[in-house]
């Protein structure tokens, strides 16, 4: 089947761009970035040729031994059998990380065979923090690459409800009918997540016993990743950080405590750990601020932060949540978190500036997201609670020009705060 992918769309942008450079497609394994490049040159390209550096490893004598892009050509026109086209042959480097030697010939490419459209990606499981002189700064395009957001799982599996998701404007009054499905929807969004693997699944076979199958197999595709990986960082503490996410999260205060991971463990012992895991797209990172002010960064507190999933539908699995819970109970353990994770997902990479989140003795906000100089408070319900009194007292003391509540109640604007269903959490830009 194919799955409709937004970033599709970003991919013809570098197509047509006139200062155009090679461009590297990061993300985490098995999120679609091999389906993504080969589509992208059967949809858009004459032709494209396409090269595994894992599959393959002859491949990489090749670039040990020649840096001049257009012999480069030559001999990958000979190994693939067909002519290399300047403009109309996409050229795909996939598992780029494999080959060091051709991660840095892009650079080549970008200088002295700009004709040529060269796109790589990778597991990012250790190719950022390949050596600094093996990574050609400056010289490629980069383009993150998430698991698929509510907005594409919905139109992979209810073309109709897609359409109407789509027709809400601001404003916009979503009748009951329309609601309720799309919450159930959610729902199942929850359960499924955003992995295209468990998506495909289940447009094919409404099975929810495989996509828990493929789930568990994903888990423990990654954490044989952990094991595999033979760099400087620890192997076994990139593998107690990942799996001490759930509990992490399950904590009253969601903040990341190193101690949680190992008994007496401090920051030197697993924040390189982390940053790998952060690197690898594997977990989304969210740094508490010491002021809600413009920027947001220049208030980052390094030291305290939440660390999430990329995945809720991943997360779902590893936490144990029974679907029965998801779709059948108003309230079940782990709600909070698992809802604050998707909003995350939904919210990641639709923004500029990556969301925040404020916490001291006497409030706790969510999530701040940064909207030109604008600063906009989001708060994140489960259910249908009101507003929590640190959000409403926030409102109050600092007269936002927007503030945000996820919840499942409808969409309605309500004084200073927007109430933004969750099913369109991705929409938040166009909504408020």
């Amino acid at each position: 089947m194919i799955l409709r992918r937004t970033v599709f769309n970003k991919l013809i942008e570098w197509q047509h761009d006139p200062e155009r450079k090679p461009l590297i497609l990061k993300g985490a394994r098995q999120v679609g970035k091999t389906w993504l490049m080969k589509e992208f040159g059967k949809c858009n390209y004459t032709d494209y040729a396409y090269f595994n550096f894992d599959e393959e490893a002859a491949l990489k004598s090749i670039f040990q031994t020649n840096k001049n892009p257009h012999r480069l050509i030559e001999l990958l026109s000979m190994i693939t059998g067909k002519k290399i086209v300047p403009q109309q042959t996409l050229i795909i480097f996939d598992e780029i990380q494999e080959c060091p030697e051709a991660l840095n010939a892009l650079k080549y490419f970008n200088e002295s065979a700009g004709e040529y459209h060269v796109i790589a990606a990778g597991s990012l499981l250790g190719t950022l923090l390949a050596s600094p002189k093996s990574y050609p700064v400056g010289q490629v395009n980069l383009l993150d690459v998430f698991p698929m957001t509510f907005e594409e799982f919905l139109a992979a599996t209810d073309e109709s409800l897609f359409s109407y998701y789509e027709s809400i404007s601001k404003g916009r009054i979503i009748e009951e009918i329309f609601h309720n499905r799309l919450t159930d929807s959610y729902k199942n969004y929850l359960i499924i997540g955003g992995m295209p693997e468990c998506v495909s699944s289940w447009v094919k076979y409404k099975d929810p016993e495989r996509i828990s199958q493929i789930q568990n197999e994903l888990v423990q595709i990654y954490e044989n990743d952990f094991s595999k990986h033979n760099g400087k960082v620890n192997s076994g503490r990139i593998l107690m950080v990942f799996r001490s996410i759930v509990s992490q999260l399950a904590k009253e205060n969601e903040k990341f405590i190193y101690g949680a991971v190992k008994s007496g463990g401090r920051a030197r012992d697993f924040e390189e750990a982390i940053e790998w895991l952060v690197s690898a797209g594997m977990l989304n990172r969210v740094y508490n601020v010491s002021k809600i002010e413009h920027p947001l960064s220049a208030f980052d507190k390094p030291g305290c932060f939440k660390l999430f999933m990329f995945d809720t539908g991943l997360l779902k699995h590893m936490a144990g949540i029974d679907n029965s819970a998801i779709l059948l109970q108003s309230n079940y353990q782990f709600k909070g978190p698992l809802t604050e994770n998707y909003i995350l997902q939904q919210l990641r990479g639709a923004l500029p500036v990556a969301p925040r989140y404020y916490s001291d003795k006497s409030r706790e906000l969510d999530f701040i997201i940064q909207n030109g100089t604008e600063i906009i408070p989001i708060e994140v319900k489960a259910g249908e609670n009101k507003s929590a009194p640190s959000f409403k007292s926030y409102i109050r003391n600092n007269h936002p020009a927007c503030a945000v509540s996820f919840s499942s109640r409808g969409y309605k604007h309500d004084g200073q705060i927007t109430n933004i269903p969750l099913y369109l959490a991705g929409r938040m830009p166009d909504l408020i």
